[in-house]
């Protein structure tokens, strides 16, 4: 059917005194009409199932990092209310976005209709729980954002750093180890040429850096290690 299997990772870190979650899945299966059930074919399992397992209240989230606002990022940080609406699934929670593309995402700036939901995003607002960030910015001590244009023009990254380990989640710079040619890109991408671009320079920086890379949609694993062979390609391996 043309489909290939793809990961929604989400991750759960503790920094700062902070409960954070980065990214949120694509949410519950209910979300989607029959259609797109069968364009997608959605697990049945979703974040807050994943949280349960865990013994992690939703509750006590006091963070959620959302590298951009495309449904299979941010479908998970809404929930039905039970009275035919939606509200934040995490109800103490900031919300953290690029304010750009928060901007693009209420105003439908997407190569894919369908996207950018309503459900994923009016009950955030009208909660007052977003929190803005324009460019790089540190949320708590050993976190920080970055913004990685190309397939949204304000998508942003997450580098995690403690001591000397660092990692860093490109978000859909490069969503799994299929991607890392420089010329393989998702048909969603806003502005190939620019993804490309900054492909390049970001896994040049996690060579030279040691870095590893966390792939939120890989369907074999999230953690990777890149490095060049004599030819100077660039390959992947899991850690």
């Amino acid at each position: 059917m043309n489909r290939i299997p793809l990961a929604t990772n989400c991750f759960f870190v503790e920094a700062g005194g902070k409960r954070i979650l980065v990214e949120t899945g694509s949410g519950p299966a209910a979300k989607f009409d029959a259609k797109e059930l069968g364009f997608f074919n959605f697990s049945k399992h979703w974040l807050a199932d994943s949280l349960a397992a865990a013994g992690i209240e939703r509750d006590s989230i006091d963070l959620v990092i959302l590298t951009h606002l495309h449904f299979d990022h941010a479908g998970g940080g809404t929930m039905a209310d039970g009275k035919g609406g939606y509200v934040p699934t995490f109800p103490w929670a900031k919300y953290v976005v690029q304010k750009g593309e928060w901007e693009d995402a209420v105003s439908g700036h997407a190569v894919m209709t369908g996207t950018y939901r309503k459900e994923n995003l009016a009950p955030l607002e009208a909660a007052g729980v977003l929190s803005f960030v324009d460019g790089e910015a540190e949320v708590v001590e050993g976190i920080r954002l970055r913004k990685f244009p190309g397939h949204t023009r304000h998508q942003q990254g997450v580098v995690f750093e403690n001591g000397e380990n660092r990692a860093i989640l490109p978000a859909d710079l490069m969503p799994t180890s299929a991607h890392v040619g420089l010329r393989f890109n998702m048909a969603y991408d806003l502005m190939p040429f620019e993804n490309m671009v900054n492909k390049k320079r970001f896994l040049e920086e996690a060579i030279q850096l040691n870095t590893t890379l966390v792939l939120g949609q890989d369907p074999t694993a999230a953690h990777w290690q890149a490095q060049s062979d004599e030819k100077g390609r660039i390959l992947l391996s899991q850690v």
